[in-house]
């Protein structure tokens, strides 16, 4: 059976049109003057694709969208919206429509879009029994961290979908990590990930490995070579480092993301591909569309589900975790026994900023685990930057009261430890606490307290 697309909007002469144009293409097409009989037309006939317009008197489009939603009605839905109303349809991508359309709409492109959808569809339905296996049993770095498993829930409830996303954050934080999450939670994990860097010498050699090139395209082509949107075809294009993509490269790549088609270089025929993107930067695009580096229909295009990781001093409470598991794993690469992380490790990882994120972290532990030839981790393997004091009360100001406050503790327990050499006893003088106390704060605050010389007994049990 053809599939079935209702067209709700409030122009005559538009509704005759599109619905001309979907018969012709094999489509079964019914029309809708406004949002409420858009909605009557759903629920009694249903639709596999809603093209919806979202200036419309009385019931408008979004109101619409959230209604498809509330209501469980199973459409995918193309907004199409006014030359100038851009946020307008970034907003209704987040409410849960496929794609959007401008005004006057091209038919070539209107085609593509409705394709690409509905060729979406099937294969969301082919493949939705293997990406909830491969979703629950998907592994990723531990997250302690409140603000780091909120990103995780974000990322796992955008996989659902097929809209862009865009990751962001600093070098080193594990936006690859995210979006490869975002991937094997997908509809598509079947389906390949294709890493795509989008930083290199020139245009040339950047657009060539996004679409590849014809035989004698430019020096050195000396065969036809397919591109990597090409190879990520039923699966997932991971496009890092995007903010530092050249003007002519950023409007190549918004008529793939609008059409799903491009062109090798060198050559002139116009090739379609089904893919997801996800895109990586540790730029501000705003600040850059903003500047001019960047194109702004580019970052509406890309913006409609955006996740920041957060730097690794925002999340202290991940650091210990990530930690033992890269301990863990660094240990089973070795084929050994994973060593332990002495107390006072511990205290020096909490105490060190982080300036290089998640990567820094992750090399420090291998630093470690290389270099240790017993059963424990002791600060001296460390790399000397790690072990570089932190100055007093420097806590990262985008901190939450909560974890800055949290953090600030752990900070300065961890120094009275490091002065009293381990020492509970005398650290718990220092502080003005009792050794009991102490030794409960140090539980609490992930602080592992079994290390060091502690030749006085404790004073009390109480507070």
């Amino acid at each position: 059976m053809s599939a079935r697309v209702l067209v709700v909007d409030d122009d005559p002469a538009l509704r005759r049109a599109l619905l001309a144009r979907l018969g012709h293409w094999g489509y079964t097409a019914a029309e809708a003057p406004d949002g409420e009989a858009g909605l009557a037309a759903l629920r009694r006939d249903g639709a596999d694709l809603v093209l919806l317009d979202l200036a419309m008197p009385g019931r408008g489009g979004l109101d619409v969208l959230a209604a498809v939603r509330e209501e469980g009605l199973a459409p995918d839905v193309v907004v199409l919206t006014a030359h100038g109303s851009v946020e307008a349809a970034v907003e209704a991508l987040r409410g849960g429509a496929a794609d959007f359309l401008t005004k006057p709409t091209d038919l070539e492109l209107l085609r593509a879009v409705v394709e690409r959808t509905l060729a979406r569809r099937r294969g969301a339905r082919v493949t939705s029994a293997l990406a909830e296996r491969v979703g629950g049993a998907t592994a990723v770095e531990p997250a302690a961290s409140p603000a780091m498993r909120r990103v995780l829930d974000e990322a796992a409830r955008a996989a659902r979908s097929h809209a862009v996303v865009l990751i962001t954050g600093e070098s080193g934080v594990g936006k690859q990590v995210l979006a490869e999450r975002v991937h094997a939670l997908s509809p598509r994990a079947a389906g390949p990930f294709v890493y795509v860097n989008c930083v290199a010498l020139s245009d040339d050699l950047v657009e060539s490995t996004l679409f590849g090139h014809e035989k004698g395209a430019f020096t050195g082509a000396v065969a036809r070579k397919e591109g990597r949107v090409e190879a990520a075809a039923g699966g997932t294009a991971f496009l890092d480092e995007i903010g530092d993509t050249t003007p002519r490269l950023q409007t190549k790549l918004l008529h793939f993301l609008e059409t799903g088609q491009f062109e090798r270089v060198g050559g002139t025929r116009t090739l379609s591909v089904d893919c997801r993107v996800v895109a990586a930067t540790n730029r501000d695009l705003e600040a850059e569309v903003a500047k001019g580096t960047f194109r702004a229909d580019l970052f509406y295009r890309l913006n409609v589900v955006r996740l920041r990781v957060p730097p690794l001093r925002e999340r202290p409470d991940d650091v210990l975790p990530l930690a033992r598991g890269f301990v863990e794993r660094f240990a089973r690469e070795a084929g050994r026994p994973a060593p332990r992380l002495a107390a006072a490790t511990e205290r020096a990882l909490l105490s060190c900023r982080w300036p290089g994120n998640v990567r820094q972290l992750r090399n420090a532990v291998e630093r470690m685990v290389v270099l240790c030839a017993g059963d424990t981790l002791t600060p001296d393997l460390l790399p000397p930057e790690v072990l570089l004091p932190t100055p007093a009360g420097e806590i990262p100001a985008e901190l939450p009261l909560k974890a800055a406050v949290r953090a600030f503790k752990r900070a300065h327990i961890a120094r009275a430890l490091e002065r009293a050499k381990g020492n509970r006893t005398r650290a718990a003088a220092a502080l003005g606490l009792q050794r009991t106390f102490l030794s409960r704060l140090l539980r609490q605050l992930g602080l592992r307290d079994e290390d060091g010389p502690d030749a006085s007994p404790a004073e009390g049990d109480g507070d």
